[in-house]
This record gives structure tokens, sequence and C-alpha cells, in this order.
């Protein structure tokens, strides 16, 4: 059975998601929403985040990773992904004012759907 992980802070899609996942509440240290989807995800099951060393963690153990906006994350993009998040982080560091992601469009709503329904049906195909 594919499990969905959402990393749930911040993530516009909530709604979409609670229809048909449960809703777990982990401790609100610092990264432990992260930590608690990283130890579970795995191969057969999605993760959904716009963050980006949780993708990075979801996609190493072998999960498919989906972002917000409906944009799969994958072994070819998540370097370059790293090696942005990196340099806006030292812009931000630097002072340099970088601005925050762009509001969520309803296109990117539907996006996100479909992208959510392709990889769920993608998996059902592979274990067949």
């Amino acid at each position: 059975m594919t499990s969905i992980y959402v990393d749930a802070d911040a993530c516009p899609v909530k709604n979409e998601i609670y229809r048909v996942v449960e809703l777990v509440v982990v401790s609100d240290s610092f990264d432990a929403a992260d930590n608690w989807i990283a130890e579970r995800a795995g191969p057969g099951d999605i993760v959904v985040t716009a963050d980006i060393p949780l993708a990075d963690r979801g996609l190493k153990a072998g999960a498919a990773v989906i972002g917000n906006t409906g944009v799969p994350f994958t072994t070819a993009s998540i370097g370059m992904a790293m090696a942005s998040r990196d340099l806006m982080s030292n812009l931000r560091a630097m002072g340099e004012i970088t601005g925050g992601p762009k509001p969520m469009a309803p296109r990117d709503r539907s996006r996100f759907l479909s992208a959510l329904d392709e990889t769920i049906q993608k998996l059902r195909r592979q274990r067949g």
C-alpha cells in the first residue's frame, strides 16, 4: 500500500490532501516533521514537500517526491535544487533580499492534483 507523507507546514494543498490521508501531528521541535517523514518514507511511497533537503532525503529513500506546486523532484533535478537553495541561503546571509516563493496560483493547485494522481497511478502499475 502506498503511503503519502506530507510536510504540511506552509503547505498550500493541505485541504486537498487531508481528504485522503491520515493526519499525524509530531512534536514542534526543529525538523521533527521532516525527520518523522524521512524515517518512514521508502519505495512505493509519496512525499509531498517544498523542503528541498527533505525532498533529497525522500528520493534517497526511494520515495516519489512532489513539490507543493506539482513539480516532481527527481534524482536528476535534486542536485540543482539543492545548489539553488544553498545559493539563496548565502545571499540572504549576506543581506540580500531575495523574497519568498510566488503565491500559489490555481494552475499550481491543478498541476499538483494531476501530479499526485499520476504518481499514484504509476506506483499502482509498478506493483501490478
